[in-house]
């Protein structure tokens, strides 16, 4: 039986976990928005075909989510993590090979792919970990979720010198630094737990019903941070503050790293999901920020905001299945998320680089973006503020 760590080990255990969010989605995903206006520029591309290079991404996140569970059972938590990190590097290591949007798509399919498994499998043994220091748990699984926060800090410092020269060699730091992640995430997956209680015998499927304002927000979620992380470096540039690029992007990666220590405390005693309105309505204005204000100062305050509470939604959805389900459910709950999140996530960047496409340009998409937070922060006012009472606390 592995011993519980201590609430430090478990901190630099969920620490180095979080290396697999920095490349699942700091490297994979988030990266390309830096990519993008050089890609475009030299491969002459719309921004319908931009924006449909990241929505293969996550349609690639969604068939990973549909099948991670399945495979975490049969695979174990541990080895579907690593499973997935290695075809998440080998996949951004494949993007520098080729121009040929056909294959880029296919390779940016299988980078989501893997990148679902791992965030899955990851979120599930966060929580496991978190299970044995209740009072720190949400900060606890806000250091894992806020890995993504370190890819997209590192992305930021080593990808603009490379992109100078072309978008080759800044396909092959991002594979290359995902491999190092894989390496240095082995230690920690070692002691962490990986076993779940066990559902109580004659057992049906736990019902999510309880869940159902949370999954819709998180829906809406999905499809409005995405068209604003793929999109907002090229309205940067578009609004000739090309030169607040570098520092634009590592202030809102800073941001996400800190979140678990500013929100943990909303997140822990806000009832129902009050905290991931407050989120949401949060995300919407810094989306609509730079359409009133596109000056570098209001910019960075944008980007401020949206890194601050970007990821720790995606952090709430776990703490609320914890809160609402049986620990035996936790498991499905989590996927449940993640495949709202996916689906949310394939629609975005296609309807906001179609709006980009218009007479509406880049200010249409981001429009859309703010608007579509703000209709998930209406819907997750519609979360029961107690648990449902069949589950007890669960937590």
């Amino acid at each position: 039986m592995t011993r519980a760590p201590t609430e430090r080990g478990a901190l630099l255990d969920l620490l180095a976990l979080s290396l697999g969010g920095a490349v699942a989605l700091g490297f994979a995903r988030f990266a390309y928005a830096l990519l993008l206006p050089v890609m475009r520029a030299e491969l002459h591309w719309s921004f319908t075909l931009s924006g449909s290079l990241n929505a293969a991404n996550a349609l690639g996140y969604l068939l990973g989510a549909l099948s991670a569970a399945g495979l975490s059972g049969r695979a174990g938590l541990r080895r579907t993590f690593q499973v997935g990190l290695l075809l998440t590097a080998g996949s951004l290591l494949a993007c520098a090979a080729t121009p040929a949007s056909g294959a880029l798509l296919l390779w940016r399919l299988l980078a989501g792919l893997g990148g679902a498994w791992v965030f899955v499998s990851g979120g599930h043994l966060a929580a496991l970990a978190a299970r044995a220091h209740p009072a720190q748990s949400a900060r606890l699984l806000g250091v894992f979720y806020g890995g993504a926060g370190i890819g997209i800090v590192v992305s930021a410092l080593v990808l603009p010198p490379l992109l100078a020269h072309g978008w080759r060699g800044a396909w092959l730091a991002l594979g290359g630094a995902s491999l190092l992640c894989l390496a240095l995430t082995r230690p920690a997956l070692g002691r962490l737990p990986q076993r779940a209680a066990p559902a109580p015998a004659q057992s049906g499927p736990t019902p999510l019903r309880p869940l159902g304002f949370t999954l819709a927000a998180y829906t809406c979620f999905g499809v409005g941070y995405i068209a604003y992380m793929t999109f907002i470096v090229a309205f940067v540039r578009a609004v000739g503050a090309g030169a607040w690029v570098t520092p634009f992007w590592a202030l809102l990666g800073a941001c996400v790293v800190v979140n678990p220590w500013v929100w943990a405390p909303l997140m822990t005693r806000a009832p129902g999901s009050r905290a991931m309105s407050v989120l949401l309505a949060l995300l919407a204005g810094a989306a609509a920020l730079p359409l009133v204000a596109p000056q570098p100062p209001a910019l960075l305050l944008s980007g401020a905001l949206f890194g601050l509470s970007f990821l720790a939604v995606v952090t709430f959805t776990t703490v609320i299945t914890r809160r609402v389900l049986p620990e035996h459910a936790w498991a499905r709950g989590i996927v449940a998320f993640t495949t709202l999140f996916a689906a949310g996530q394939v629609a975005g960047p296609l309807l906001t680089g179609l709006a980009a496409d218009s007479a509406g340009g880049l200010r249409l998409g981001l429009g859309l973006s703010a608007a579509t937070l703000l209709l998930g922060a209406a819907l997750a006012l519609g979360q029961p503020a107690e648990p449902a009472p069949a589950y007890g606390e669960g937590r």
